[in-house]
């Protein structure tokens, strides 16, 4: 059964990884509540994100331009370009990701939910440092 890692609200199953594709790429569903955005926009140091639309519609702000994503539809994210999403509807949202090459893994995505997870406000300066160690780099506000 593939993993299921809770980051916040948000809900990812890993489908493949980098480990059991040799690198070649990392792949998993995101299902986003409604009302709830990416916590951080950033841009990717070392991969290039392909994102499948699956359910309901999620907008994202790609180089400052705003898409919106809906079932059957495709967005291609190129490395260094800043990127983020929301989900502005009332329904649940859900997309597949596909990391080109592997290089991420579920690892990020575990740290990520320990940060957010806890009793205690999420501590930007952390979470920036855990991003920045698994090649994302935030976005200046």
């Amino acid at each position: 059964m593939a993993e299921l890692i809770k980051v916040g609200e948000m809900q990812l199953r890993f489908l493949r990884t980098k480990y059991d594709t040799s690198g070649a790429l990392d792949m998993f569903e995101v299902v986003i509540p409604p009302n709830s955005r990416m916590p951080v926009p950033h841009h990717h140091r070392d991969w290039e994100e392909t994102i499948y639309g699956l359910e309901g519609v999620i907008t994202w702000t790609v180089a400052g331009k705003r898409i919106e994503i809906k079932p059957g539809d495709d967005l291609f994210i190129p490395r260094g370009v800043v990127h983020g999403f929301v989900n502005e509807t009332q329904a649940s949202a859900k997309m597949l990701c596909v990391l080109t090459p592997g290089v991420l893994g579920p690892e990020f995505f575990r740290e990520m939910a320990v940060a957010i997870g806890g009793p205690a406000p999420p501590d930007p300066a952390r979470m920036g440092e855990i991003m920045k160690r698994h090649g994302l780099i935030p976005a200046p506000f």
